[in-house]
Order: C-alpha cells, then sequence, then structure tokens
C-alpha cells in the first residue's frame, strides 16, 4: 500500500464524521467533549487538505455538500472499523478497575438497577459504572454501552444475549382509585374505569385489545411517553396502569387489578458485544448482573 497517498489526518476525519452524524458543531462537540472552535478547525482543516467543501450552513445547523454526502460513506467505514478495534483492544483487558456503561430502559433503570449496582460497588469498588436511561436500544456495536437490559433478543451476530427472566405486567391501580370506582370483578367493569396510557393511545387500545379488554379513547384522560411518569400517576390514583408485576407489588399505595386476568408478560435479556465478553471487567459485570436480575424478577 502507498501511505504517502493518505494525505489527511484521520483524527480530522472523525470530526467530520461526528459532526456530520450529530448535525452541528454544537453537537458534535459535545459528543467528542472537546470545545466547538477546536472541532471547527479540524473540519475547516479537512477541508483545506481536501480540496473539497464539506459543509454548507442552513439556518443554524449544517448541510453536507455533494462532496461531503461522497465522502460520508468512507469515513463511517472508517468509524466502524476504528469502533471493531477499539472493541477487540477493551477484549483482551484483564483490569478490573474501571467504567462500565449499562444501557436499561426507563423502568429498569430507575427500580431494577439502583440496589444491584449498591451490591456491585461494595463488591468490586475499583469499576465505575455509569447507567443510560432510555427506552430506545443502545447501538452496542458502536460503543453506546458495554452491556444492555432489554426486553428483545438481538439479532446482530457480534452481540451475545442471556436470557434473565419472563416477567409478568399485569395490572395495578392505586387504593385511593379503586376505593372511589370499587373493585372491578370482570373485564367488563374495567370498561367502566380510567387508564394511564403509556405510549401511542391507539396502539396502547390495540395492544389491550388482543388480551380481550375492550377500551376506548374515553377511557384514557392521562396519557405520557414516559414510564416512569405512567407509574407515578398510578400510585397518585389518576388510574389503572401496567407495571412489572415485582415493581407493583413492592408499592404499598397500589394493588393488582383483577389478579385473574392474565396480560402481557416480557422477556428480560441481558446483552454485550461478543468482543467484550472477553474483557475481564465487562463480564464480571455481566455476570453480576445476570444473577442479580434472576433474584430480583423471581422473589
Amino acid at each position: 500500500m502507498d501511505w504517502t497517498s493518505v494525505s489527511f489526518d484521520w483524527n480530522r476525519a472523525r470530526a467530520f464524521l461526528v459532526t456530520a452524524e450529530e448535525g452541528s458543531l454544537s453537537a458534535a462537540a459535545r459528543a467528542l467533549n472537546m470545545t466547538q472552535p477546536t472541532l471547527g478547525r479540524q473540519v475547516s482543516a479537512l477541508e483545506e487538505e481536501l480540496g473539497v467543501s464539506l459543509f454548507e450552513r442552513v439556518g443554524r445547523g449544517l448541510s453536507l455538500t455533494p462532496s461531503g454526502l461522497d465522502m460520508l460513506e468512507h469515513v463511517q467505514a472508517m468509524g466502524l472499523a476504528a469502533t471493531k478495534l477499539s472493541l477487540v483492544a477493551n477484549g483482551h483487558s484483564q483490569d478490573i478497575a474501571g467504567k462500565v456503561c449499562i444501557s436499561a430502559s426507563e423502568i429498569h433503570a430507575t427500580y431494577l438497577l439502583p440496589s444491584i449496582i449498591s451490591k456491585l460497588r461494595k463488591q468490586e469498588p475499583g469499576i465505575i459504572i455509569e447507567i443510560v436511561s432510555s427506552n430506545d436500544a443502545s447501538d452496542l456495536q458502536r460503543r453506546e454501552a458495554d452491556i444492555a437490559v432489554r426486553s428483545f433478543r438481538p439479532t446482530e451476530a457480534e452481540l451475545v444475549a442471556k436470557k434473565i427472566a419472563d416477567v409478568d405486567a399485569p395490572l395495578f391501580a392505586a387504593k385511593t382509585y379503586l376505593g372511589q370506582i370499587g373493585i372491578p370483578k370482570t373485564i367488563d367493569d374495567l370498561k367502566k374505569a380510567d387508564f394511564v396510557t403509556i405510549g401511542d393511545v391507539d396502539n396502547f387500545i390495540d395492544g389491550l385489545k388482543q388480551f380481550g379488554l375492550e377500551l376506548t379513547k374515553d377511557n384514557l384522560p392521562v396519557q405520557t411517553a414516559s414510564h416512569i411518569v405512567h407509574w407515578e400517576l398510578v400510585k397518585q390514583g389518576l388510574g389503572i396502569g401496567i407495571v412489572p408485576v415485582d415493581i407493583g407489588e413492592a408499592e404499598p399505595l397500589v394493588e393488582r387489578v383483577l389478579p385473574e386476568f392474565k396480560l402481557m408478560s416480557f422477556p428480560i435479556w441481558l446483552t454485550s458485544h461478543r468482543e467484550l465478553r472477553t474483557n475481564k471487567r465487562i463480564r464480571l459485570v455481566f455476570d453480576f448482573l445476570a444473577e442479580e436480575l434472576a433474584k430480583s424478577t423471581t422473589e
């Protein structure tokens, strides 16, 4: 290979890639933990090295030029290769001390992980834990997290996963609310009750219809996209909600509605990148989470 033909700084190529994917210099600077002027100088220097214009300003944002679009595909391939190299290097690390990033949904990050992380920190004080709380799946292949707690099995060949449990998610309501409407005895009684919606209203209605529960929008006076807000609204007596059984039964303010009514259940999967499973620190945290999550979802 003629290495003299590589006439640009690869760090500047990374600056271009992150700016293109983030959509602005300010967002890219935050992602790379550098100042915006420094990042801007790197992108400008790359344009000068290559003799092309990569971006044009559109309002307060940036838009790729035709040359920038042509370049982006190749720089993305470089980024993936760099990420792969980092994964392989981390996979061979045998140092216990260090950082592990765990991605989990709001509900798991709030109600399941804190007590588990507390035990882990007492056992391994040298491990620093970062928790990413999001209902969107983190991209493990791009190192958005080291380990993910998910409700679905990954399909990517580069990822490894362990199923922890299947968790029921029945109906719960505040005791104060049930005192107002009376204890529902049948599914038909639920048609007169208020529900707190999670996410899209139509999807919520269609999802419950699959289990024989026919609701209309009149049953849904309070709506939210947040699982945590949903649970707090239920606890305040604003309607019936759907909550993982272990979380619901641990809350004294609520009780199950129609305990015999079989609603939905969802799996808990623990997922990591295959390379990271050879990293002693990641493997330790992965195995610890698997054991403790299994306990917390079956107790």
